[in-house]
């Protein structure tokens, strides 16, 4: 062997031995630095209400009881686990704890995917499509349980991609993922439907004398996958209630998360699907059949729901790899596939890299105190609520989880589920579009003693001129209304 050759390697053993883990650390730094930027969806607020509740009690939550207008209702969670990980992190550091925990998460996904994907592209490439993916997704990086559930996401996906890639059935050890991604988040529906277009991959690839024995082998781990995703409080019923979020029509496209793309403006989102379609003309990229279903299914669900956007940026790449790999080196199977550090080397460096983030991130936290976005915390009205002992209040969409957080039974929340299409349609109808009858309607037939909007909203505007109704108290965060006295209930 040269010397040329042996340093050739020695390289690529240390880059795939050390790209990932620098990747994520460096991630990790990056987002506990700007953690203030995770806390900005009221939705954090009721996850640690409700992972706090499993702990103290033992159990998980089969029915509301965190609103009045829903109170008994059926309700399941289909984030126990990530629930009680937050829980458990608030109670020992406050907020602090939330933002570590998500950047770990955070931390965790990007090693992952340039560890999957340094076995096809060089190091400077795997950064790069790791920074876009974070860039893409930075609207959706917040401390929910979907970010504790992305990197068994990424791991899942990229299992099942590669042992297509080897016309391979995938490991068994990948289903005990499914049984964790089940119990952090409802997205785990999505690893139970890309089970059959990547086996279809592995299938399209193979000779066809193994295509019988490759469509067993991944039926049956479509099976084992399918019981693993049951494998959590709720059994059979965690895919009903992840299902059931899908089901909720028309209420999709006016919930943010859940809104179609919009085009009308050029972002990261547009640019990069833009460049992807030039990069296919460039390129001449050919792939089959399968795999072209597969892009496209992730393109659509991109396109259809905001929230989708981050499945498209880390597993697209991951669907790519192979094919553009070849394109590009025809000549080499890999990039640095099989080549690993000395574990001693690599297990010496993890040390001390993470032993550095450790003390950066307890020195920052020594002088640094994460707060919740002032939008979505409404504290000085909820106080004011309170010494006046409302009982029901009507409450915008972002307050519900800071009233729960509070004590306070909410109107609406979150859980956009458990109320259901028809009253949180009629809901939007009367505080986002100021329909006055249908707001009237709410106010009496809830019996309402107060009203908690955002200072925008335009039932705010409706309510300073209904009779009956009277402005007690404004700042930036909310607007305060209470029912006179002498008006009808």
């Amino acid at each position: 062997m040269s010397i040329s050759i042996a340093d050739t390697i020695g390289s690529q053993r240390v880059t795939r031995g050390f790209l990932p883990l620098c990747a994520g650390v460096g991630a990790y730094l990056f987002f506990l630095f700007t953690g203030d930027g995770l806390l900005q969806d009221s939705d954090t607020f009721w996850q640690i209400k409700v992972g706090q509740w499993i702990i103290d009690h033992r159990a998980v939550p089969h029915t509301d009881f965190y609103s009045f207008t829903k109170l008994g209702a059926p309700w399941i969670s289909t984030s126990p686990l990530s629930q009680i990980l937050y829980a458990a992190v608030h109670a020992q550091w406050e907020w602090a704890g939330p933002v570590i925990l998500a950047s770990l998460a955070i931390a965790a996904t990007v090693a992952i995917f340039v560890y999957l994907l340094s076995a096809h592209f060089e190091a400077a490439h795997c950064i790069l499509l790791a920074m876009l993916a974070l860039l893409l997704s930075l609207h959706h990086l917040l401390a929910r349980p979907h970010v504790l559930a992305m990197p068994v996401m990424v791991a899942w996906v990229g299992g099942m991609i590669a042992a297509a890639d080897r016309r391979a059935p995938p490991s068994l050890l990948l289903l005990p993922l499914m049984a964790l991604w089940a119990n952090l988040h409802g997205g785990f529906v999505l690893g139970l439907a890309l089970i059959a277009p990547v086996a279809l991959i592995a299938l399209w690839d193979s000779a066809p004398e193994r295509r019988l024995f490759l469509a067993l082998r991944w039926s049956f781990f479509a099976a084992g996958a399918l019981l693993a995703s049951c494998c959590t409080p709720y059994g059979v019923n965690t895919l009903l209630g992840a299902a059931k979020i899908l089901d909720l029509g028309e209420l999709l496209s006016i919930i943010s998360e859940w809104r179609p793309a919009d085009f009308s403006s050029f972002g990261f989102f547009e640019a990069s699907l833009l460049g992807l379609i030039g990069l296919g003309f460039y390129r001449g990229l050919v792939l089959s059949p399968p795999r072209i279903i597969l892009v496209l299914g992730l393109i659509y669900m991109a396109l259809a729901h905001v929230r989708s956007i981050e499945a498209f940026a880390f597993l697209l790449p991951l669907v790519l790899a192979k094919p553009i790999a070849k394109q590009i080196r025809p000549d080499t199977a890999s990039c640095t596939a099989g080549f690993w550090s000395p574990p001693y080397v690599t297990a010496f460096a993890a040390i001390a890299i993470v032993g550095a983030a450790w003390a950066s991130t307890m020195s920052y936290m020594s002088h640094h105190s994460f707060v919740f976005v002032n939008s979505q915390t409404p504290s000085a009205a909820v106080e004011l609520l309170k010494q006046r002992q409302a009982k029901r209040i009507f409450n915008s969409y972002e307050f519900g989880g800071y009233l729960i957080a509070s004590g306070v039974p909410a109107f609406v929340d979150g859980r956009a589920e458990l109320y259901g299409e028809k009253f949180v349609m009629d809901f939007f109808d009367a505080v986002e579009h100021g329909k006055v009858d249908q707001l009237l309607r709410l106010l009496d037939d809830y019996r309402i003693d107060a009203t908690l909007l955002v200072p925008k909203s335009p039932a705010v505007q409706v309510l300073d001129h209904i009779k009956g109704w009277q402005r007690l108290y404004a700042d930036d965060a909310a607007v305060i209304h209470i029912r006179q006295p002498n008006a009808d209930h």
